[in-house]
This record gives structure tokens, C-alpha cells and sequence, in this order.
């Protein structure tokens, strides 16, 4: 105590300026002056900056909640969304054959012409709904991302077998493909990326033609996708999809054509597109679980075991 009353008495005179300070600026604040309003409005601003660093402060250590609940959210949607995509509609028609009356033909023999029966077809045939994919999202962070090995590069993530992913599966980011499960734990999982020596089926969304891309090695921007027909008036900026034939759903964005070149040799165009997904800084990935991949696979397994 005695210390504090001998701290008060050396900084007398100083706290007595600051009181006197705060009186008359409290006072002056309280008329309606025009030093007044002053004082109010630079007192104003000054509390809503602090307001703003507050909130800003609060914001950024939320950040982390924010992006979780966003990528729930975008993963609801995407399993919205390719649950109507992976469907056909056909119109079921009844129909019967057309009968020949041949007795009738050999009476008249006269006439040239055979006598069907009128093919019957119902009116307003009902709608068949044919569904040929069923996808689910697995949502998972990056936790290691390789971008500069020559040959084929790895990206693990924070989700395993736990949450039901298996190798093979393919994995997508918000705007376009990443690549497919190479290797699973309980808790992790290994992608060979795109940047890799792995192809994927492709084509140009507005000529609807087929190809394979390919990574360009020491390139993570850019894929190439050779052997196109000259014919195709392919411009620069065309976008290129996924093709579903392998184990990326269809119309996956892979990215956009930025360079065409001529191959003389075969007379064929060779397409440099860069992709969609930024690999340098990708942080959250979709792991694209498809229903019915297993009954098709076993499917196909027979077929070439016919071989």
C-alpha cells in the first residue's frame, strides 16, 4: 500500500492533467457545440475500428469451423446433384408385330401389296428411369501434396477405409478432376494424381470427340491430349470433360485448351489444357464413391475372362 500511495505522489501532477483531460473532453462531448460533435464522431470512428480489428480477429480463428461447415455443405450438394445426373428417362412403348394375312394373298391374286395388321402403340407411354451410377462425396483434407516428381506424383489425405474409401476410387476437387485412390489405411489414403503417368478418358465438350489426356511432365498446370481429328474447329478456352468411361464420373471439368499445335506427321491437332484444379494449392478434395462400380466391374471382369 505504501508503495502505491508513494507511486501516486511522484506521478501527481501527471495523473491530474490526464483527470482533467478526460473531464473537459467529457464535458465538451456533452455540449452541443460544434467541438462537440467532433469529439462524439472521431470517438465513433475510433470505437468502430477497434470493432472491426475485433471482428477480424474473431473471423480469422474461426476460419477453420467456416471451411468444414462449407465443405458439408458443397458435399450435400454434389450428392444432389449427380444423384439426378446419373440417371436416363426412356419412354416404355407397347408395341406388336405387324401379321402378314398370306390366306388373303393368295385369294387375291391381284394385288401387289401384302396386308399387315395396324401396329398398335399405347398413347402417352409411361417414363422408365434407368439409373446407371449411384455417387457418393467422402469429403477429406490434404495433408501432403507432391507436385515435382517426374513420373507420377502422390497426394494423402485425412480420410481411410474408416470412412469407407477403397483403392481405385477417384477423387475430384470443387472445380475439377485430382485423381485415384492408390493406397488405404484406417485413418489415410494415397492418390496418384493427375500429374502422373496414369491417362484419363476426356473430351471436348463442343464437339463431343474422344481422347485420352496425359500429363506433361514438370508441368502441374498443363495436361495434353493428342490424336485429334484436324477436321475439329477447335478453339482456344474449350473446356474438356471427363468422359465416365473409367472411374471419374462424366462431365468432370479437366480444364481448358490453351495451346493447339499440328502434328504434320499424322495430320492430327495436339491440344495443351491447362487444369481446372490448382494443385499448388490444393486443401480439400472429394473422394467419389459410386454404388453400382462393384456389380459393373465383376461384369466386366467376366468379359475378359472369356478372352
Amino acid at each position: 500500500m505504501r508503495k502505491f500511495l508513494l507511486l501516486i505522489r511522484r506521478f501527481w501532477t501527471l495523473i491530474l492533467f490526464i483527470s482533467l483531460e478526460v473531464i473537459s473532453i467529457y464535458f465538451i462531448a456533452k455540449s452541443r457545440s460544434t467541438q462537440g460533435i467532433d469529439v462524439i464522431n472521431s470517438a465513433n470512428g475510433t470505437v468502430a475500428y477497434f470493432y472491426r480489428k475485433e471482428q477480424n480477429i474473431i473471423s480469422y480463428f474461426n476460419l477453420k469451423k467456416v471451411n468444414t461447415d462449407l465443405l458439408k455443405e458443397n458435399t450435400a450438394l454434389r450428392n444432389q446433384l449427380f444423384y439426378r445426373q446419373s440417371v436416363d428417362t426412356f419412354k416404355t412403348v407397347d408395341a406388336k408385330i405387324p401379321i402378314f394375312d398370306y390366306d388373303k394373298i393368295d385369294r387375291d391374286q391381284d394385288s401387289n401389296a401384302l396386308a399387315p395388321v395396324t401396329m398398335t402403340i399405347t398413347e402417352n407411354p409411361p417414363l422408365k428411369v434407368v439409373r446407371y451410377a449411384q455417387y457418393r462425396f467422402i469429403p477429406a483434407r490434404v495433408i501432403n501434396n507432391s507436385i515435382s516428381n517426374d513420373r507420377i506424383n502422390f497426394i494423402t489425405i485425412n480420410q481411410g477405409s474408416e470412412a469407407g474409401i477403397k483403392p481405385g476410387m477417384s477423387v475430384v476437387s470443387s472445380v475439377g478432376i485430382v485423381g485415384r485412390v492408390e493406397h488405404v489405411s484406417k485413418h489415410f489414403a494415397t492418390i496418384a494424381s493427375v500429374l502422373s503417368n496414369r491417362k484419363v478418358s476426356a473430351r471436348l465438350k463442343l464437339h463431343e470427340a474422344f481422347g485420352q489426356i496425359t500429363w506433361i511432365p514438370g508441368h502441374p498446370d498443363f495436361v495434353q491430349m493428342d490424336n485429334m481429328p484436324i477436321t475439329l474447329p477447335i478453339k482456344l478456352r474449350d473446356s474438356v470433360f471427363t468422359t465416365g468411361f473409367a472411374s471419374f464420373p462424366a462431365n468432370i471439368l479437366v480444364g481448358r485448351v490453351s495451346h493447339i499445335d499440328t502434328v504434320k506427321s499424322d495430320n492430327s491437332l495436339s491440344l495443351r489444357i491447362r487444369l481446372a484444379t490448382n494443385f499448388r494449392t490444393l486443401a480439400f478434395v472429394y473422394v467419389v464413391v459410386d454404388g453400382m462400380n462393384a456389380e459393373k466391374e465383376n461384369l466386366e471382369k467376366k468379359d475378359r475372362s472369356a478372352r
